[in-house]
């Protein structure tokens, strides 16, 4: 793939709706959600705790490098242009900000520019 500037957005269903992607990532029904271990619950993605749990579900590979993929797919497109990634899981403070840092990380070693933001990495422990 030629050099692509990718923008990854990381969220919360629970906070507000998805931000405006090309390609939104759900990861509430099918990957571990940390928030279930009393342990890890008021830890984030910036917790090493948290990261491994969450890097070590099975599937969460597979994921990343079809996400990478389809990147990689809307990059080489006729038009030029900022391909924008959302990860979503249900309060954005584990899975969505792991799965957008460990995308980010791979773009970033592949050479392309890459901008991240976790919109609500920061907020409350969502109670449910």
């Amino acid at each position: 793939m030629e050099t692509a500037t990718v923008e990854i957005i990381s969220f919360g269903y629970l906070h507000d709706d998805p931000p405006t992607a090309h390609l939104t990532v759900d990861l509430r029904h099918h990957f571990r959600d940390p928030h279930v271990s009393p342990e890890l619950r008021y830890m984030t993605a910036d917790d090493e705790p948290v990261r491994a749990a969450v890097l070590a579900t099975p599937g969460i590979r597979q994921l990343l490098d079809a996400v990478a993929l389809s990147v990689a797919a809307f990059a080489a497109g006729p038009s030029a242009g900022i391909v924008t990634v959302a990860s979503g899981c249900a309060g954005g403070r584990h899975r969505a900000p792991t799965f957008a840092r460990e995308l980010a990380a791979r773009f970033i070693e592949a050479g392309h520019s890459v901008t991240i933001r976790h919109r609500d990495l920061g907020k409350p422990v969502v109670q449910r």
